[in-house]
């Protein structure tokens, strides 16, 4: 039998297990055979679900992984090469996906450098004033994180006047929704009002952070743009022949909103998290606690001796990132924060 080195990780919410249900929802899926590439009837009733849970006018594409879905998402709004994409310089898509929207959709990212991961209209408009030179490539796309690298949520009100602001100039809005549970579950709000209510054009929809085995999903809000997923997604390597596994994982998360009592969980400790350390001494937590990211700035040698027992990533200098996920219990974070005071302690 194999065991990890650490008691618990609180380095990614990827590193968590899978939720019983969501395994439980795989083997039940595991009984006879099945058509393939979707036309099963665990992504019919995920189908139903996403129209539930988005709109009438949602339609739902399962895919392997949050890059895929994002390549996906981006590829079905671009027309030409010359377009480019607006996105935070945190983003996903600019810094953790090894240049995958410049290798495999051939376009510029235009980054733009936000205090707390979010943009805003002004930060959108003020990246325009090259439209109609054809010196420079042309903003086509607005694409933000929700939650944002740095652990933060756009509110509804946010989005819509993002939405309001690219719509506005001839552009779209993309949600890269890797953890849009612990947005919703944040802000108290569903799904569809940080998407479809604020004018969000696609989402990719995250499950495998959420407790799900793998496996996510593209959501295109306008039906005008649904046509080309299903040749993106099989040219691009995201079409599943099983895909029935996947589906069925997200209909777990669906039902009942158990997306949101796993996000809720996560988010709850995190917070727990950051009231634990808050006012020790050379450690400073830097962004708010909105989901379930923790960043702290502490000396390089706490950092250290910290790492020797517990798994977590350094994000930049004496930066650390804390995450938790929907498994983390309240004894795992005090068993991680009496370490931190007793490493600290003058």
């Amino acid at each position: 039998m194999i065991e990890s080195r650490y008691a618990k990780s609180f380095a990614s919410d990827n590193h968590a297990g899978v939720h019983p249900a969501v395994m439980e929802a795989v083997a039940a899926a595991n009984i006879g055979d099945a058509p393939a590439y979707g036309d099963d009837e665990w992504t019919a009733t995920l189908n139903d679900r996403l129209r539930a849970e988005f709109g009438a006018h949602a339609s739902g594409f399962v895919v392997l992984n949050g890059t895929g879905a994002n390549m996906i998402s981006l590829s079905m709004m671009l027309t030409r090469r010359y377009e480019a994409i607006i996105c935070p310089e945190t983003a996903h898509i600019a810094t953790h996906e090894t240049g995958a929207s410049e290798r495999i959709l051939g376009v510029k990212l235009i980054t733009v450098p936000t205090p707390d991961g979010k943009l805003t209209p002004d930060d959108v408009t003020s990246r325009l004033s090259v439209r109609g030179n054809i010196s420079y490539v042309q903003p086509k796309i607005v694409s933000i994180s929700q939650v944002t690298e740095l652990g933060t949520c756009y509110t509804p009100d946010e989005i819509a006047a993002l939405a309001r602001t690219a719509h506005d100039n001839d552009m779209l809005l993309h949600v890269d929704g890797a953890r849009l549970s612990n947005a919703a579950a944040h802000l108290g709000c569903s799904l569809r009002d940080l998407t479809t209510d604020a004018g969000v054009d696609v989402v990719s929809l995250g499950g495998s952070k959420n407790g799900a085995l793998l496996g996510e999903a593209v959501i295109t809000l306008r039906p005008d743009l649904a046509e080309a997923v299903p040749y993106l997604r099989r040219q691009t390597l995201q079409l599943g022949s099983k895909m029935r596994y996947i589906s069925a994982q997200l209909t777990a998360l669906l039902t009942n909103e158990l997306w949101r009592q796993n996000a809720t969980q996560a988010n709850q400790m995190a917070r727990r998290l950051a009231a634990a350390v808050t006012d020790l001494p050379t450690l400073d937590i830097l962004y708010p606690v909105e989901s379930n990211a923790v960043f702290a700035t502490l000396p390089p040698e706490a950092i250290t001796t910290l790492q020797s027992r517990f798994l977590f990533h350094i994000w930049q200098g004496n930066t650390v990132r804390w995450m938790t996920s929907f498994n983390t219990t309240p004894e795992d974070v005090d068993t991680f924060a009496q370490a931190i005071q007793e490493t600290l302690k003058p």
